[in-house]
């Protein structure tokens, strides 16, 4: 029984992304009580394992976003505690979360994903490691955090790479840019939900300001394109869950190149997708007539340990 259950919401941290996750985490623990549970909401710092052993929730929702809350290490402690948490387990948060192996999963079970190499930042920083246009991005980073594209006339690569104050680790992924549409499509349980066509305002790429500022992007839902591309997106978006080993709810990010290849390229999954109200995960759940309290019930009845 929901009124039964003490939720905890995990949220803020201290990663690049602790904005977004104290967004996600007031909507979720809103949503929460108005769906009936006791809720407790915690700002995750580093004595996180100490609050929780003291508090022992039912169950832990996971809305913490960047490294340490979606890559394996809260769920390690929620493990060792034996708190059901929401989202995917340890290992498929960590191989998510590092776009290197992701991308290798991906591809041995036959899903495309761009060219790409892995190098240092400041190889990145000296010559073009691939013929332009091509993106840089971090490994294991979200957000678009990082997320630098080098056009075809740019005549030298990303300056920025060799700074000082780059915080994104030294190795960094370079991948061939795929023209044409952003595309993603989330998973919930072991179902693809519907596709949405994410429209950049201003910049045309989807970088945080347009992920996360008001009017940034437009989000069209359901995407409109060809029936056999939107059915093949979501077989994809499946795919990619299940060999990763995603549990819960996750999102694939792709490209559509609809004008001249026709290719459509695998970008990365995210385990612990945005989730206000606005953000893409609900918007696709209340296209098939779930609302953000029902969503985030269900996530919490889908929540375990040894995921």
């Amino acid at each position: 029984m929901a009124g039964e259950t003490h939720v905890a919401v995990l949220m803020g941290g201290w990663s690049a992304e602790r904005p977004v996750s104290l967004n996600s985490g007031k909507e979720c623990a809103d949503a929460l009580e108005e769906a009936g549970y006791r809720v407790t909401r915690i700002d995750v710092q580093r004595d996180i394992a100490d609050v929780l052993a003291k508090l022992r929730p039912d169950v832990a929702f996971n809305a913490l976003h960047g490294p340490d809350g979606e890559g394996g290490a809260i769920q390690g402690v929620l493990e060792v505690l034996e708190i059901p948490y929401t989202h995917s387990g340890m290992l498929a948060s960590a191989l998510a979360m590092d776009k290197e192996k992701a991308k290798a999963i991906a591809a041995a079970v036959g899903i495309p994903v761009a060219e790409h190499k892995i190098v240092s930042r400041f190889d990145a920083a000296d010559r073009h490691v691939m013929k332009p246009p091509y993106v840089v991005k971090p490994i294991a980073e979200g957000s678009s955090f990082g997320v630098m594209i080098v056009s075809e006339d740019q005549t030298h690569p990303p300056q920025s790479l060799a700074r000082d104050d780059w915080t994104f680790g030294d190795r960094v992924m370079v991948e061939r840019f795929i023209p044409g549409r952003e595309l993603t499509c989330a998973v919930k349980g072991d179902d693809a939900m519907d596709v949405t066509e994410i429209v950049p305002v201003g910049s045309g790429f989807y970088d945080y300001d347009a992920k996360y500022a008001e009017g940034g992007s437009k989000h069209l839902c359901p995407a409109p394109i060809k029936p056999f591309v939107y059915q093949n997106i979501r077989t994809l978006a499946l795919e990619a869950h299940r060999a990763i080993g995603c549990r819960g709810v996750s999102r694939s990010d792709f490209r559509y190149d609809d004008i001249g290849t026709g290719e459509v390229v695998w970008l990365e999954v995210n385990t612990q997708p945005g989730m206000t109200r606005t953000s893409l995960v609900p918007e696709l759940a209340a296209l098939a007539g779930q609302s953000f309290p029902e969503l985030v019930r269900w996530m919490v009845e889908d929540a375990s340990c040894r995921r």
